[in-house]
């Protein structure tokens, strides 16, 4: 699916199998961030706002890579307590973009027309999507889709991986301006 800019908005044309792949792995990535820590809630600290509990950076590689440390190996409690007010919203902001692109996704493909806001959400979820894909598959920028062979199951995920970066080139040329809106064909 390419992106267009129009009178009406950003469009895009999913046929139905591209569709079926953007909700399958929009739902993953859902379930892989799940609903956020659970702990008891202490009384006064929902009083006031605090978070409650002491989020750890995740042991899931890909989890990690989306929801990461924001201090150096140095500093464990900083890291720590940086992720204790910044783990949930940052989970429900990436589970609110997928939640759009699954809203806005016609069901069996078809014409689809996003606004600024759910073009923007449209693009944390690829951006999302990739960095888990990327990171399940160890991606470097060596990977080559052409070292594989033709019944390596990697084959598939690495198309699905392109495929997600050329959508994502594409939006972006369309909310910038200033980006050549010429965007090459789909490998």
């Amino acid at each position: 699916m390419r992106f267009k800019r129009t009178r009406r908005g950003i469009e895009g044309n999913p046929d139905e199998v591209e569709a079926a792949v953007l909700r399958s792995c929009a739902q993953d990535l859902l379930v892989l961030l799940g609903a956020g820590q659970e702990v008891d809630p202490d009384p006064l600290a929902a009083l006031v706002g605090m978070p409650v509990g002491d989020p750890e950076l995740p042991s899931d590689p890909a989890l990690a890579r989306l929801l990461p440390d924001a201090y150096s190996d140095d500093d464990p409690d900083a890291s720590r307590e940086f992720r204790r007010y910044t783990d949930d919203d940052l989970r429900a902001g990436k589970r609110a973009h997928a939640e759009v692109v699954l809203a806005t996704l016609p069901a069996d493909g078809g014409r689809l027309v996003l606004d600024r806001a759910a073009a923007d959400a449209w693009l944390g979820c690829l951006n999302d999507l990739r960095l888990v894909l990327g990171t399940r598959m160890e991606v470097t920028e060596d990977t080559d889709l052409d070292d594989l062979d033709e019944d390596d199951p990697r084959r598939q995920a690495l198309h699905i991986y392109g495929w997600l970066g050329w959508m994502q080139e594409s939006l972006l040329r369309c909310l910038d301006p200033h980006l050549p809106q010429q965007v090459p064909p789909a490998q």
